[in-house]
Formats: C-alpha cells, structure tokens, sequence
C-alpha cells in the first residue's frame, strides 16, 4: 500500500478516535485511561495537570519524563494527539519555555486546542501538519518528543531527518514508541488493522537505530521498555482485539513487539 494512501486511513482512524467513534487507544476512555498511563510511567501529579479530555490512552511510555525538560526549552511533540504530552510538557518548561504539537489529523488539532483553551496554559500550541514535513522552523527546538506515532510513518528516515532539521544545535530527542524484536507473520504485516494500531507499521530495533543515526543524530540510544500493553489477551481496545483475533490460534505477538525509548543529541 503506498504512503498517501497508508496516510488517508491512519488520518480517518484516528480522527474517529478523536470523534469518540472508536474506543480510546488501549484502554476504554475514563478511569480506565488514568490507570493505564499510571501503568506506562506517568505519576498521578503529572495526570493533575492533563485535562481528562487530553487522556485517549494512546500512549506507550512517559517521554516527558524521558526528556528531563528545563525551565524555558521549546519542545516539539510529534502527533501530538488531543495534547497529553504537549500540556505536561508546556508545565514543565515554564512561562518562559513553550511546547508546540504537530498532528495531521484535523478533529485532534480541534480537540487539543479545546483542552488548551480550557487548561488556560498560554505556552502551548498545537499546528496541523505531517511529521514528515513539520510546520515548524530550522534549528528552533531544543527537545522534540514524541509518543507511539513515528511507528505509523510510511517514511520514517524522512521524519528523522526533519527532528535533525528543526533541533536546535545541543538538541535532544525523547521518544517513545513500538518496534520488533523479529519480523511480524506476514498476516499481520498486510493487516491495515495492525498498521493503525501501531504494530504492522513498527520495524525491527536495529533497523530503527540506522533510521536515527542516518539523519546525523548523535549518541542514539534504543532501551526496550517493556512489551506492548495494547496486545495483551485482556486488551479492551477494539483495535488490538482486531489484531489478535486475525491472528488465529496459532499465532500470538508475544516475542515480537516491544515498547522502546529512543534516545539522541543534535
């Protein structure tokens, strides 16, 4: 399936999660979604700060908590969503700092800037565009972040090359997000179900690492977090439960796909 097209149906499916026409990523929205991001790293004074609204349970690890952000950086998070990381980022780096996210999807971009205006922060602010090519200026960022998103990528050297092209000089990134420790069954890699549902797009450790390293990124780094909560067998999210029903009885996911934090310098 080429890119445009690979592209038009991630934008659908997750402008419907936006929407509230499908389930919110791994977990239903709620409670539920406050527990699961406690489960992937993220403390209870970080979820005070988020609106609930901003919560959609998309999440694969914490890279704010990653980033180690700094009073007064600028950080750039990559489909940025309803704003979970862009709020508490935009907390953390103070008046003086500011956190812009880029999502190409449009009802995310309206419900973000929903939560914003509600959240009453004033440092943050949310641009439509595609990370391949990112509405945003050379060497003007010190931290891009991002969560469970560069996986849906059809081109992900391209996104690489544009985080090298936006980071200021020193800069860093913070990443989280889905790769394999093997190649998938080729039942899940031509399932689109699984492409959206950030597995059959995910590609294998090393193969990410020479991704990062191709665009000039420094020191990169790659630690596997854990396995994937949203293809557990008690997963609730309608996607994951796509992807583990095509699999069949003989094929399961485990040993396959694992969350990891990517880490590196401009």
């Amino acid at each position: 399936m080429d890119k445009t097209t690979t592209g038009k149906i991630v934008r659908e499916a997750y402008g419907k999660i936006a929407q509230g026409q499908a389930g919110c990523g791994c977990r239903t929205c709620g409670p539920d979604a406050k527990e699961f991001a406690k489960s992937i790293g993220y403390s209870e004074e970080d979820l005070a700060v988020i609106p609930d609204e901003a919560n959609l349970a998309l999440s694969c690890g914490n890279p704010t908590g990653l980033a180690s952000l700094k009073e007064g950086e600028v950080v750039l998070d990559l489909g940025s969503g309803a704003g979970f990381d862009c709020f508490l980022a935009a907390t953390q780096v103070g008046p003086k700092g500011k956190a812009i996210g880029v999502d190409m999807t449009p009802e995310m971009i309206e419900k973000a800037r929903n939560n914003a205006q509600k959240s009453g922060l004033e440092n943050v602010e949310f641009r439509p565009g595609e990370i391949e090519n990112l509405p945003v200026r050379d060497n003007s960022v010190d931290v891009v972040i991002s969560n469970c998103v560069i996986n849906l990528s059809a081109d992900k050297g391209r996104v690489f090359q544009e985080i090298y092209r936006v980071l200021k000089p020193g800069g860093r990134i913070a990443i989280s997000d889905i790769a394999l420790l093997k190649e998938l069954p080729e039942k899940i890699r031509e399932s689109m179900e699984a492409y959206v549902g950030c597995v059959g797009g995910s590609i294998l450790i090393d193969e990410y690492k020479k991704i990062v390293e191709a665009s000039m990124l420094k020191d990169v780094s790659l630690t596997i977090k854990g396995s994937s909560a949203c293809i557990d067998a008690n997963t609730k999210d309608p996607i994951g439960r796509a992807i583990l029903e095509g699999l069949g009885d003989n094929i399961s996911l485990e040993g396959y796909v694992v969350s990891v934090y990517v880490e590196g310098y401009k």
